[in-house]
């Protein structure tokens, strides 16, 4: 069972700011640095398939969810400090393992034994296809941001010594699209793509409503991933729907790069409004996102952004997805059926809004707007059950 230790373990990434030894001109937090490095890594990933290299995307995902819950854990020690300490091996072997033991309660009641795999994937050292693509993820999402803190921190004394190393960690870089994009990023659509995406950590959710922590649209969408992968196994989806809903999760307000988060009172108020930004945002995906991306991408792409929160599946013989009112049939949670279960992702779209609210409540700074969106989120998910799960259940931890 999903417990309220660990949703405030993911949550709290979005108080932790990153580069807070440098002036920078926003916030850059962990919650959205990670979201940047997994849309980084599905890039890079599909970049491996075209070359004709398999990826093992659960393996992928599991691997980012879980170097993201152990930087969460050690966000005291500055990177400098913590990469020089994962260099020596009995020093990595005792921090691995103090962080295994501390994540460990709120680990222990999912099911898949993941304390288990959390352990072992943080002994492992080997060097796999995943850990490959995450690890230029990482890196990539980290050049991406020091491109503004350089900016406004030259002549800042020791920001050539910063830089000296985010490049040599760079030269490591063996993944062929994070290659090219760094090669020539002016003229990588890939980079393009990257970059514009990394824009989501500009735009603040709940815009017009003072509230602590701030979360960027970025930072809620890598929140609203983890929390559908974490029910996805929690209802036993098949590995193709654990990718999908991972993804569909991560994906599903991309078009907000180029609309800003436009709150659902006014979307649903006017008459027509929100099918009208609808139409514009599929028109502003083809002409401005789509072109950025191998034709290959576009498919799974759509797939994730349009028609978000329904359920589909994709069968033999039906061009367009098929869609599912009242849930994912069990005979159709099937890797070749491709399913989606957009209905879930609404759901942690909606606990993530609550626990964001709930918690700049409990932190005193509340407003109208922050009480009316907890109660009636409240009043709508409490009782509520996916596939048999109580998910009714998570909002009332936040009560």
């Amino acid at each position: 069972m999903i417990t309220r230790p660990l949703l405030e373990r993911i949550f709290s990434a979005a108080s932790m700011e990153r580069w807070n030894d440098c002036p920078h001109p926003a916030a850059f937090t962990e919650l959205g640095k990670q979201g940047h490095k997994m849309v980084i890594a599905w890039t890079l990933g599909r970049g491996e398939e075209d070359e004709g290299r398999a990826v093992d995307w659960l393996t992928l995902i599991e691997g980012g969810i879980f170097e993201f819950l152990h930087r969460v854990v050690v966000t005291d020690i500055r990177p400098p400090v913590f990469h020089k300490l994962m260099q020596d091996h009995g020093t990595r072997e005792e921090l691995n393992e103090w962080v295994s033991r501390s994540l460990e309660p709120e680990l222990a009641g999912l099911p898949g034994r993941l304390t288990k795999r959390f352990r072992e994937y943080h002994r492992s050292q080997t060097l796999t296809p995943e850990r490959r693509i995450l690890r230029s993820a990482h890196y990539l999402a980290t050049k991406w941001e020091f491109g503004f803190i350089l900016h406004w921190s030259a002549g800042m004394y020791g920001i050539e010594r910063t830089q000296q190393e985010i490049e040599s960690q760079i030269e490591g870089i063996d993944v062929t699209a994070a290659r090219e994009m760094l090669l020539a990023p002016k003229f990588s659509k890939l980079w393009g793509f990257v970059s514009l995406v990394g824009q989501l950590t500009f735009q603040k959710r709940w815009a017009q409503t003072p509230r602590i922590p701030q979360t960027s649209v970025l930072g809620h969408l890598f929140f609203v991933a983890v929390t559908a992968y974490l029910l996805s196994i929690e209802i036993g989806a098949c590995p193709r729907r654990v990718r999908n809903n991972f993804f569909g999760g991560l994906f599903h307000d991309l078009p907000e790069i180029l609309t800003r988060d436009i709150v659902s009172p006014i979307k649903t108020s006017v008459g027509g409004l929100e099918a009208l930004i609808h139409r514009y945002e599929r028109e502003a995906m083809e002409s401005r996102i789509v072109p950025l991306l191998p034709k290959s991408w576009y498919d799974e792409l759509r797939y994730y952004t349009e028609e978000e929160f329904t359920n589909k599946t994709r069968q033999e013989g039906c061009e367009e997805p098929v869609r599912h009112q009242g849930g994912i049939p069990a005979e159709l949670n099937r890797d070749a059926c491709d399913p989606i279960d957009g209905q879930l992702i609404g759901v942690c779209d909606k606990l993530a809004a609550y626990i964001e609210a709930s918690a700049s409540i409990h932190l005193g700074v509340r407003s109208q707007t922050l009480e009316d969106a907890k109660r009636s989120l409240h009043q709508r998910f409490s009782r509520a059950t996916l596939y048999g799960y109580p998910v009714g259940q998570l909002f009332d931890l936040f009560t």
